[in-house]
């Protein structure tokens, strides 16, 4: 069964990253899926992208992905993207401040027309080091 990257992003934002679904996940994430986010490292494989999807969903159990706008061509898609979350648990090192984070972002997808195969997301970091009141030029490592 095919499915369009239109379709595949959706899901994977509003059903992986909206409600934490690793079951979703291990559906349309290749096998050989490789991740690189501007949170953190390189995650290769379904299983590896949900440690980090566990890892967020920790520090910001309430985190929710809005998708701006999608931009198809091929099985190449692009999406424009608003991240929220409340800080409750530790991010990159960062102790729980209890405030809701907001920053932007694109997210750039590979699909083969029934699994994503590929993402990078380039993402506001310093919306969000301004949020949880990193000084400019702080330390911000991942986890």
């Amino acid at each position: 069964m095919t499915a369009t990257p239109t379709r595949l992003i959706e899901r994977f934002y509003l059903e992986v990253w909206n409600t934490g679904n690793e079951f979703v996940a291990r559906q349309i994430l290749h096998p050989d899926f490789l991740f690189r986010g501007s949170l953190g490292p390189r995650h290769d494989g379904p299983e590896g992208f949900i440690q980090y999807l566990r890892s967020v969903r920790q520090s910001l159990p309430d985190f929710i992905c809005n998708i701006q706008d999608i931009v198809t061509e091929g099985h190449r898609a692009v999406a424009r993207m608003e991240f929220v979350g409340t800080h409750e648990g530790t991010f990159y090192g960062i102790a729980p401040t209890g405030k809701k984070i907001t920053w932007s972002g694109a997210a750039f997808f590979t699909t083969d027309g029934k699994q994503i195969t590929e993402l990078w997301v380039l993402g506001d970091i310093d919306a969000v080091k301004r949020q949880l009141g990193v000084q400019s030029g702080g330390d911000f490592t991942s986890q």
